[in-house]
């Protein structure tokens, strides 16, 4: 049997080995690596390097939000109905590897241009390289509640995963300033893609699936679009979910973009100080995530995620309230051990769902419900800007005003980085408390309803 036979018809049918469950978890690095890049850098290279108006790509990174968002859900009804010899998701990742590396390094590689020419290669190269993410880290998602069929599975097996998305997000921030400043950004984006292809190859090892039989009843028949998204939104715990899930994202993307103003004009200090800040909550996240791969194992994803997400928002209140530096080094320690939950545990939820879903339709539908998950839960975007557009403008803040700012500039920018993100947090603690799946996991897959039974073929005469 050749190799790619090999590869084609390997089939996962008992426990995941700690070696696969290790190299899924690699995948974590690169895309949190890219994205983390992206995110941070993208902006200040067009406009700052390339001059190109500041005006100019906010309208391609609002055309950039959309597209992503509606990526989501497309692409994930269509991998759950793919039926393929390579398997549902496994085809989708290989596939989308290579464009994916190949456009997020044309993105930081543009051909000298004008500002009108450049603003259409940034349009075009990041619809390519959305389309090439959303295909392969969606399908990466959708692969983990088929690997991991428990909570106990699942709290072990995202532990490595997370841990390595964590550097990613670590030294996406942090290595891409040094590679830019000492080889250029040609040079950073070839030193990056060489360490994501390396990532990629080796979590290849882990992206293996079920048979089909473990996927789906006999008896049951795809979904239609429409019925697609009424299962998935007449879910009972899938809506409670989702809300918590937005709301959590728009805390933590009000908190971390606040970060800056809070050093800056809260608690007065330099710049750099914000890399320390930033690095009190990392660090302290790295160290507890396997306390709660623990925790969960001995409760309930349900009671775990209450509990993170508490931890959260008593302690993103004391960024409102602490004088100085060191003080708010050790807030942002507490508020990363609430970020280590939140991180390990809203996957493992998210499968829950997954699991009642499968009750009573006989369909794993992971696509869907990551797809859709991810097309609501960017909304985050949307709050974050509103929030810091109204707070911003009633306290008073001026950028042209430098370090002379109003006196209430500082009780708004405290409210940006400690209230609100509480105040959001708690809400979606709420949420979770509606959240009806208090088991530690899913009985068993029960019979599809009436409407999604295929009669049995008589083959008697």
């Amino acid at each position: 049997m050749s190799l790619i036979s090999r590869l084609r018809d390997r089939r996962l049918t008992g426990a995941i080995s700690r070696e696969r469950a290790v190299a899924f978890g690699a995948s974590a690095f690169p895309i949190q690596l890219m994205s983390q890049t992206f995110a941070a850098f993208v902006v200040f290279f067009y406009v700052d390097h390339l001059r190109v108006p500041a005006a100019w790509i906010g309208a391609a990174m609002v055309a950039h939000g959309i597209l992503n968002a509606l990526l989501n859900p497309l692409v994930g009804a269509v991998s759950d109905r793919a039926r393929t010899r390579w398997g549902r998701r496994v085809p989708w990742i290989g596939l989308g590897v290579v464009p994916l590396l190949v456009s997020f390094a044309l993105i930081w590689l543009p051909p000298e241009l004008p500002a009108g020419a450049l603003v259409a290669w940034f349009v075009v190269v990041v619809a390519l390289y959305d389309i090439a993410f959303v295909a392969v880290v969606l399908n990466v998602s959708a692969l983990f509640p088929e690997l991991f069929r428990t909570t106990a599975e699942r709290a072990r097996g995202n532990t490595p995963r997370q841990l390595f998305g964590l550097l990613g997000m670590i030294l996406g921030t942090a290595l891409a300033p040094l590679l830019y400043g000492t080889i250029g950004w040609a040079g950073m984006a070839g030193v990056l893609i060489g360490v994501c292809a390396a990532f990629f190859a080796w979590s290849f090892r882990g992206m293996i699936e079920r048979p089909a039989t473990q996927t789906a009843q006999p008896e049951a028949v795809p979904l239609t679009w429409r019925q697609q998204l009424g299962y998935t939104f007449g879910n009972r715990a899938f809506v409670p979910y989702v809300l918590g899930s937005l709301l959590m994202q728009s805390a933590l993307a009000v908190l971390i973009a606040a970060l800056p103003f809070y050093v800056r004009y809260s608690l007065s200090e330099p710049d750099t100080s914000g890399t320390l800040l930033l690095a009190s909550v990392f660090l302290a996240a790295l160290v507890t995530l396997p306390l709660w791969s623990w925790f969960v194992r001995r409760t309930t994803p349900r009671s775990a995620l209450l509990a993170s997400v508490a931890v959260f928002t008593v302690s993103a209140a004391g960024y409102a309230l602490v004088p100085g530096l060191i003080g708010a080094m050790c807030v942002g320690a507490v508020v990363g051990v609430g970020v280590s939950g939140i991180l390990q545990l809203l996957e493992i939820a998210l499968s829950q769902v997954i699991d009642e879903d499968a009750e009573r339709t006989g369909l794993r539908r992971e696509g869907v419900y990551f797809g859709v998950n991810g097309f609501v839960v960017r909304g985050s975007v949307i709050v974050q800007a509103v929030v810091f557009a109204v707070v911003l403008a009633v306290c008073g803040y001026d950028a042209a005003a430098g370090d002379a700012q109003a006196p209430g500039v500082d009780g708004g920018i405290r409210a940006l980085v400690g209230i609100i993100p509480a105040a959001l947090s708690a809400l979606a603690w709420l949420c979770f408390l509606w959240f009806p799946l208090r088991t530690r996991d899913a009985v068993g897959i029960l019979t599809p309803p009436e409407e999604m039974r295929t009669p049995v073929a008589d083959t008697s005469e």
